[in-house]
């Protein structure tokens, strides 16, 4: 039986009969798919120290205790209305915004709740043969709550579908459960969705970019004439945020340890290898990886779905409110293109470069946390820096797919990039080498990998050498 008790909610299921009998249905499937596609060799036999959701106030989102993962409360939560809220953007600017889905934009809504709810289970699927790998308890602990999480957010979307789009929707519903992420015959929709996830370093790359291209898409969607929308994505970012936090810091403690490898040693990369640690040119490898196809999440440079979306009302800028005109209907944006091998720049209807813009603020996120990583390095005295590469390189959607740019983002030829990709990209030597550093997992309370320094402290207040996850007996 669905009942409050069992999904933590703000939505009335228990007087929602229409909504129970529809989630009865669709439960025991999301718990098979759980069981069979989430954390492997975890579900039966460990409690895990996790943060539940029960409100969405101050005291009822952050409520930790021990719990099996296929006992987890997967919550259905809208944050607080704004009282008399109108659309923020687009043609409709000022008027009231909706609290059913208009008939003429439901295809449109749909879409957009499918393409983010498709994301949520294929993370899971990435990374559910971590556990087998994991630094430490803490960093055990820190999957598994990214990894419910991720379950919660499909419930959210889930629970769009089922409340707005009727039959439509709720076949929707089941199809979220029968893609896999990599499956050849059914993928996930997204590319940088069916991508292996079998190492740390690449789980904490693709919590910093990945899970930041979920940030700023979630804030566009917050901001949507629709507003249980609206409402869904502005709770679920205070969700995301531990996610990125458990990827930056992620990097960071595996840059502090490299740095304390390099002082150690010649600081040459071989040698920290032969430390068992992990040099910065593979760490900047991997940087290059995630961030670019983190860069196609947000589609096309020019692109008449995305002005469609303002336009409309469904999907706004991140922090919308920061910009002076909602309409942008005679604004333009000054992109760079590439036409007949020269880069050139090209005056764009603003609405049609929406997803551009939202990459620009994408970037510049990104920027600032790699940033703080460079402070690790020189405080170690290092003059090494990570840096972004160019949003040219090693692109597969838009106007710079299909040709080769290097990191600086300068035009190569097909030679020269074949020849340097290993340069740039991680290759199969890399993965190799990380399988050999990660083969043992560390499951000893307060002990760390070698190639990754301890964080400065636990979760919620808890000492390092607490015991985040404990096996039964």
């Amino acid at each position: 039986m669905i009942s409050t008790e069992r999904i933590p909610n703000n939505v009335d299921l228990d007087g929602n009969k229409r909504l129970q009998r529809a989630l009865e249905h669709w439960q025991p499937k999301y718990l098979e798919w759980w069981r069979d596609m989430g954390p492997e060799g975890f579900q039966n036999h460990h409690q895990v120290y996790l943060r539940t959701a029960t409100s969405v106030d101050s005291d009822g989102w952050a409520h930790f205790e021990f719990v099996k993962l296929p006992d987890y409360r997967w919550g259905i939560f809208l944050a607080e209305p704004v009282p008399n809220r109108t659309i923020g953007f687009g043609d409709s600017f000022g008027k009231p915004v909706w609290h059913e889905v208009p008939g003429e934009f439901r295809n449109q809504l749909r879409r957009l709740i499918v393409t983010q709810g498709d994301t949520e289970p294929a993370s899971v699927e990435q990374q559910r043969q971590l556990g087998a790998k994991c630094p430490s308890l803490y960093d055990l602990r820190n999957l598994f709550q990214v990894n419910v999480e991720e379950g919660r957010h499909l419930w959210a979307m889930v629970y769009l579908l089922h409340s707005y789009f009727g039959r439509d929707g709720r076949d929707e519903a089941e199809e979220l459960l029968l893609r896999t992420s990599g499956n050849q015959d059914k993928p996930r929709i997204l590319e940088a969705f069916n991508e292996p996830i079998d190492n740390w370093l690449d789980f904490f790359m693709f919590t910093m970019f990945t899970d930041r291209d979920g940030k700023s898409q979630l804030m566009s969607l917050s901001e949507s004439s629709l507003d249980p929308l609206a409402r869904t994505t502005r709770f679920m970012l205070t969700e995301e945020a531990h996610h990125m936090f458990v990827g930056e810091t992620g990097i960071s403690r595996i840059l502090e340890r490299t740095c304390q490898l390099m002082k150690e040693s010649k600081g040459l990369a071989e040698d920290v290898r032969q430390q068992g640690g992990i040099d910065l040119e593979m760490i900047q490898r991997h940087l290059n990886f995630w961030f670019s196809r983190s860069l196609d999440l947000h589609g096309s440079e020019v692109s008449s779905n995305a002005a469609s979306y303002f336009a409309n009302g469904l999907k706004g800028r991140a922090r919308e409110e920061t910009y002076e005109d909602h309409r942008i209907a005679d604004a333009v944006y000054d992109m760079e293109v590439y036409e007949d091998g020269r880069l050139s720049q090209n005056e764009v209807p603003m609405r049609n470069a929406m997803n551009e813009v939202l990459r620009d603020w994408y970037v510049g996120d990104c920027l600032a946390g790699v940033i703080r990583w460079n402070k690790i390095l020189e405080q170690y005295g290092l003059s090494d820096r990570l840096y972004l590469p160019d949003k040219k390189f090693s692109r597969s959607i838009g106007i710079f797919s299909g040709f080769h740019f290097d990191p600086k983002g300068n035009s190569v030829s097909v030679e020269e990039w074949e020849r340097r990709r290993g340069d740039w990209l991680p290759v199969r030597a890399d993965k190799d080498y990380l399988k050999s550093i990660m083969v043992e997992p560390i499951y000893e309370p307060g002990v760390f990998a070698n190639y990754i320094a301890p964080p400065r402290r636990g979760i919620n207040r808890m000492p390092l050498n607490f015991e985040y996850v404990r096996t039964e007996s």
